[in-house]
């Protein structure tokens, strides 16, 4: 007689993540975004500079649609949450903010999917959305490093996003 694995069979399951931004197959190559003209090129979304007067779409004949960047843009969806406060932070709002501004410019420029959706203003908080995690945190550990001050950031459960707090 052979031996049964035994063990409980009334444990709960993890559910598969859900995220309408990720999709489960791949886009077509060459696929094109209608809003910001980044192109999807082996495997990954890259920018394309025009060259002379060929549009983008002509020189890639793939597909157009929204990235999904644009499209968390669109729907207003942040994959990133970004909490600036304090005395300090109400000091050097102009210096501080330009260091985000110059951050998601540096990453933007490698990662088209990773932008700055809006930065709000609410009493003593300032909040900046983005389209990405890896932006976020990496807003958040600059400003850590360069600042110092209270820094720390939380994964949400099953989600791809990230609330991150700094405040000094």
């Amino acid at each position: 007689m052979g031996r049964e694995r035994a063990g409980r069979k009334d444990r709960l399951l993890k559910q598969k993540r859900n995220d309408v931004y990720v999709r489960g197959s791949k886009f077509s190559e060459s696929t094109l975004c209608t809003k910001c003209g980044a192109v999807f090129i082996n495997g990954r979304w890259s920018w394309v500079e025009k060259s002379g007067d060929l549009d983008v779409a002509e020189t890639h004949g793939g597909a157009s649609l929204l990235c999904p960047a644009c499209r968390r843009i669109t729907d207003n969806c942040p994959a990133g949450v970004i909490e600036l406060q304090g005395l300090f932070f109400e000091e050097h709002r102009v210096e501080i903010l330009n260091l985000v501004s110059n951050l998601e410019s540096q990453e933007k420029k490698m990662h088209p999917l990773e932008r700055i959706i809006s930065v709000t203003q609410a009493k003593k908080i300032t909040t900046v959305t983005t389209t990405g995690i890896h932006l976020a945190r990496r807003i958040g550990e600059a400003l850590y490093h360069s600042y110092k001050g209270d820094y720390s950031f939380h994964y949400a459960e099953a989600e791809k996003s990230i609330r991150v707090f700094w405040q000094r």
